[in-house]
């Protein structure tokens, strides 16, 4: 990928509705084909993704490709909360220049790790994680969305300084 026309910027209330579109993208390639129908329809008619965002999207941190929003990352203290990248510009490094954003944010705030969460189902997601040096320390029911998965909980310790 052509760095110079990629952008990882703070977001702007301005990217909202990109930013829900990036989220609505993800729901519907990677988890909606593996929530029970009834799951699917709690997280869309409640809006979960635009409450979301409203809420939080002036946290996150955007990556543009081409002036196109592609991507976002969100966390709190030590958690990487949120990391999507819409399907048509995934695998061009995105998502590696997001977390790489986080890390460093995380670091300069005092943390000594970095933590976050995926679920057992994606197999794309863990190794991704794991390829940038995060371990597996846990797993539990995915209780938070109440979608029948588990959760994988991942950390990976910051260097100091």
């Amino acid at each position: 990928m052509d760095k110079r026309n990629t952008l990882v910027r703070p977001a702007k209330t301005e990217d909202f509705a990109e930013v829900k579109q990036v989220l609505a993208d993800t729901f519907e390639s990677t988890w909606q084909p593996e929530i029970t129908a009834a799951a699917a329809e709690r997280y869309l008619s409640s809006d979960v993704g635009g409450r979301y965002v409203d809420e939080n999207g002036l946290a996150f941190w955007v990556a543009e490709v081409d002036g196109q929003l592609a991507g976002m990352v969100h966390w709190s203290g030590d958690f990487i909360e949120a990391l999507h990248v819409a399907g048509r510009f995934q695998r061009l490094g995105l998502g590696r220049l997001l977390l790489a954003r986080a890390e460093q944010e995380i670091g300069q705030a005092g943390f000594r790790k970095v933590r976050l969460e995926t679920d057992t189902f994606n197999q794309q997601s863990q190794g991704f994680y794991r390829a940038l040096g995060y371990v597996e320390t846990a797993r539990y029911p995915d209780e938070e969305w109440d979608s029948g998965l588990t959760t994988v909980l991942f950390e990976k310790p910051l260097k100091a300084g």
